[in-house]
């Protein structure tokens, strides 16, 4: 199983970004997703999660009405739409797929993690 992240860089206080994960060797199409972040010195943080169909997703308090987290299951693509970006969400920003059960905002359930895409907001 291989997660593909992209999308990070540099931006502005009150910008946006659009991070992807494509996800291969792997049945995407029945599998939960999520993202996650850490910033240095801090520990991962969960961010989003979406159910396999789409239908259900999950926020953290702190980028709720931020954030969106979507998927194209014709591309084995997870998506996480960033708006209103400030300096604190500054961190490595990591894609996770889910097999099982368990919480989906718990790190420890994810079976596969991606390698992680820099995002820095400048102030």
């Amino acid at each position: 199983v291989q997660l593909q992240a992209s999308g990070g860089g540099l931006v502005q206080a009150g910008g946006s970004l659009r991070l992807s994960c494509v996800a291969s060797k792997i049945t995407f199409s029945t599998t939960a997703m999520g993202w996650f972040r850490q910033a240095p010195g801090k520990e991962r943080e969960f961010l989003a999660a979406i159910n396999w169909g789409g239908g259900s997703t999950l926020y953290a308090n702190s980028v709720k009405g931020r954030f969106t987290i979507s998927r194209e299951n014709a591309k084995n693509t997870v998506y996480l739409q960033m708006n209103s970006l400030k300096p604190e969400d500054t961190a490595v920003y990591y894609c996770a797929a889910k097999l099982g059960w368990g919480r989906q905002d718990e790190g420890g359930n994810y079976d596969y993690w991606g390698q992680g895409t820099q995002v820095t907001v400048s102030s």
